[in-house]
């Protein structure tokens, strides 16, 4: 969702123009995350704010010409300066520069706020707010929290005898009147060089970058070793560097690690409720509690927080295009080394006398537990969810335990029952999705063990869940998910190995699909190979409007994730359908206009899809089969329609090699249609609101 960005120099000097550069490279590292309009703040006799409607580069090109026409000095150095910028996704209010972040209190800009989430009361708050006198320009949920913060900041200053109120109380008191998802950070006039953030719900860190030499030694913890337990926490003994301010050093604050890692790998994951503030080269952070006082009358003083800072594992090569043209081309291809990673040192092949086993140290200390459950409740939204899907065969059949599937949202709006018997899985690439996050919070009220199965270290849910399994695919930028995707099957299908791994009944079943994981990297190239027959594909179905995909058995996840990535990018009507619901109702729609995909690559329902390829060739549906290698005269014996051979793998991870032609598909439909690939309209990476 929306992008924030802040960077802070304490001695060290930096022209206004080099400033402005870090902020632009930080918003441009955020954009991923999907965004229609951009802002910034910068200093000069008061807090500066531009603000644009579209992508980061009409702001920069709007903030040189105002910058020009105003005569501001780009040149000038600052020994100590506060910007911040912001990616706005609308949620309240159309893009529009009035709409855009930074919003402010008002004339002079005495406060600035930008803003990730959705403030749940702003009604009642705006209203409040209007009849102290208060006028509003914006539709936003977020203009109520600079306005108020200047509403504190008066209140506090009025009268005789009253005592200069600090930053920090001013934010506090702010945010004991909010309610919602948010991170915040406030920058302000009255206190210049000074810079706040705070969160509740939404994804916030502060990254450290020292120009002195300072001991601070390091812990191997949880950012080095992934395979460990979710709580296991890295360390730096950070408190000298918290407290002294002589260093010259740079801060950054950001919605995520994209935009800070090419700065620094010294980062501090911010914690719910917890306020940061950046002053006079120092770090303090105070723990919010929003119960204590609200029914008192007092509100006792927050509590100061000792906190470590960690190291992040990722390389900025990670981030960049390479070679390629777009990000989801990047990591379509990437993905016999992003797999390749997720089971580095979890499968063991054993030698001649040993067994083969998979080691998932998150879990290792819970696996009794997950055998004995009632049930095990995959909980995930979009694309998690469907991996989650294309896994739970497996699941089912080798540990023997029923495994039901939620979409969080339905299961929070349903208010589904949740025992403490069972065992919830939580997948999500970000591990901050929204509704994700309230479902894990609803299921650790009723008592469930809670698993994360996460793309992202440090995230919500890898600090909330009792233990997990981090998928290891590498950053993915394109807001289309394809190697997390591939990745997430394969870590559900460990999970699987590891919690049937005492039963001596499945052991050659186990051993097949541990070889058959050990292969699948290069199966996954192999396959890679039909990217121009994809794009060939494409070319034919450029002008189709509609696309429907049948999928069966583990292949239904397929037939779901291939049609969600031909609308999320190529923004054509498509629809992923099992195939045996076909004749209760899709089967109106064939004609010899309808364009179709069958998944029929040869496991247990082969048979069954070689009777639903005839039925549609008989009602002259336009047929496309994916079928496996040498199976093209069995899946259609007429040669009809046309046909994609994919490698044969074990059938639970055959699903790993069927996405792949479809994003392929997907890909080359979106650049033949000319839309944005990484950037699709109206969405975003991490939905971090409701």
């Amino acid at each position: 969702m929306c992008g924030i960005f802040a960077y802070l120099n304490y001695n060290v000097n930096r022209e206004r123009r080099f400033i402005l550069q870090i902020l632009f490279n930080g918003l441009r590292r955020l954009e991923y995350r999907g965004y229609d309009s951009a802002g910034v703040s910068i200093d000069h006799n008061q807090p500066l704010v531009f603000r644009q409607e579209g992508n980061i580069e009409s702001l920069v090109k709007s903030v040189y010409q105002e910058a020009d026409a105003m005569g501001l000095d780009l040149e000038e150095s600052f020994c100590v300066h506060a910007g911040i910028a912001h990616t706005r996704w609308a949620t309240h209010g159309e893009p529009a520069p009035r709409n855009s972040h930074p919003q402010t209190s008002g004339d002079g800009n005495e406060f600035l706020v930008v803003h990730n989430g959705v403030i749940t009361n702003y009604q009642v708050l705006r209203e409040t707010l209007i009849r102290h006198g208060f006028t509003f320009e914006s539709e936003t949920d977020t203009e109520v929290i600079p306005k108020l913060a200047k509403f504190v900041f008066d209140k506090a200053n009025e009268g005789e005898g009253y005592h200069t109120v600090t930053f920090s109380e001013v934010v506090l008191e702010v945010m004991r009147h909010l309610e919602g998802a948010y991170a915040l950070i406030f920058k302000s006039l009255h206190y210049p060089n000074e810079l706040i953030a705070c969160k509740r719900g939404s994804p916030l860190l502060l990254g450290v970058k020292l120009h002195a030499s300072v001991n601070i030694s390091l812990r191997l913890g949880f950012y080095q070793e992934l395979n460990e337990e979710f709580n296991s926490g890295p360390t730096f003994h950070d408190s000298k560097f918290l407290s002294n301010n002589d260093h010259p050093k740079e801060l950054f604050l950001s919605s995520d690690a994209h935009a800070i890692v090419e700065h620094t790998k010294k980062v501090l994951v911010i914690e719910d409720g917890e306020v940061v503030h950046l002053k006079d080269g120092n770090v303090s952070i105070l723990k919010f509690d929003n119960d204590k006082g609200r029914h008192g009358g007092s509100h006792s003083r927050p509590a100061s927080v000792q906190r470590a800072l960690s190291v992040l594992e990722m390389e900025v090569e990670q981030i960049n295009k390479g070679n390629y043209e777009h990000y989801m081309q990047k990591e379509i291809h990437e993905q016999p080394e992003s797999l390749k990673t997720t089971m580095s040192g979890r499968l063991i092949r054993g030698g001649s006398c040993k067994a083969k086993t998979v080691l998932l140290g998150g879990l290792k200390d819970h696996f009794k537990t997950i055998r004995r459950s009632r049930r095990i409740v995959f909980i995930g939204c979009g694309t998690s969810y469907n991996a989650a899907l294309a896994a739970r065969p497996i699941l089912e059949e080798l540990s023997g335990v029923p495994v039901t599937m939620e979409i969080a949202s339905d299961l929070l709006d349903r208010q589904g029952p949740i025992y403490r018997e069972d065992t919830a899985v939580f997948v999500s690439q970000s591990g901050e999705t929204a509704d994700t996050l309230h479902a894990l919070e609803y299921a650790l009220e009723n008592g469930a063990l809670c698993v994360g199965i996460t793309n992202t270290v440090g995230s919500a849910i890898a600090r909330l869940t009792h233990c997990g399994v981090h998928i290891n695919a590498g950053a993915e930028i394109g807001v289309a998910s394809t190697k997390a995707y591939t990745s997430q099957i394969v870590v559900m299908a460990m999970l699987a190995l590891a919690i049937g791994g005492d039963a001596i009944s499945s052991q050659t079943r186990r051993e097949a699909i541990i070889d058959g994981l050990f292969d699948l990297p290069n199966k996954v190239r192999e396959v890679l190979k039909l990217d121009q027959e994809m794009k060939d594909l494409a070319k034919l179905l450029i002008a189709e409007q509609s696309l429907l995909v049948f999928g069966r058995g583990y292949n239904y996840a397929t037939a779901l994730e291939g049609a969600l990535k031909v609308k999320e990018v190529a923004l054509m009507h498509s629809e992923g359908m099992l195939a045996g619901e076909m004749k209760h109702g899709p089967l109106a729609l064939v004609d010899e206009n309808l364009t179709i995909i069958v998944i029929a690559t040869r496991d247990s329902c082969f048979s069954k899809q070689q009777s639903v390829i005839q039925q549609l060739h008989a009602r002259k549906g336009r047929l496309i089969v994916m079928c496996s290698k040498g199976d093209a005269v069995s899946a259609c014996p007429g040669g009809f329609g046309r046909v994609i051979e994919v490698p044969q793998v074990e059938d639970c991870l055959q699903p790993v090699i069927n996405i792949v032609p479809l994003q392929l598909l997907a890909y080359h439909l979106t650049v033949l249609r000319g839309y944005n690939v990484d950037q699709p309209r109206n969405l975003a990476k991490s939905v971090t609101t409701q």
